[in-house]
């Protein structure tokens, strides 16, 4: 489980990063993502937007996916971490220029599914601490 996770995250990340520079570098907008569809947004251009997604959503997941395959300490959180990113920046996104392509819905999905994976290898590598309560019934000095 924690290496289809790993491989999503790397898939969401790498594929971000392509978006987010392809969107930094043309601002303006380009023949996907035209300018108007900004109109209903607090933005002007798609340096911020693409930026967000470089850096949040790319980076973030390619750094989750290697501390998922390196299985460091709370990379399950890591990881649900990531996915609520990811759903909120589709939310967002689908929110202000309405839903435009089959790849909003998708990595949607792929957020719930990066979040559900992470809180499953989250809750399975939490040690559950039994706490022993000595009786003091026969310890009682006479």
């Amino acid at each position: 489980m924690s290496y289809f996770l790993g491989i999503l995250q790397a898939f969401i990340g790498i594929t971000a990063i392509a978006g987010g520079l392809k969107l930094i570098s043309n601002p303006s907008g380009i023949p996907d993502f035209p300018i108007e569809w900004l109109s209903n947004s607090p933005f002007t251009n798609y340096f911020i937007p693409g930026l967000i997604l470089l850096i949040v959503i790319g980076f973030g997941n390619v750094v989750a996916a290697m501390i998922t395959f390196l299985q460091k300490r709370y990379f399950g959180g890591i990881a649900a971490l990531s996915g609520i990113f990811l759903i909120l920046y589709m939310t967002t996104e689908v929110w202000f220029v309405g839903l435009r392509n089959f790849l909003q819905p998708l990595y949607f999905i792929f957020g719930i599914i990066v979040l559900i994976l992470g809180l499953k290898l989250l809750k399975s590598i939490i040690p559950v601490h039994q706490i022993e309560v000595a009786s003091t019934r026969n310890k009682l000095p006479a």
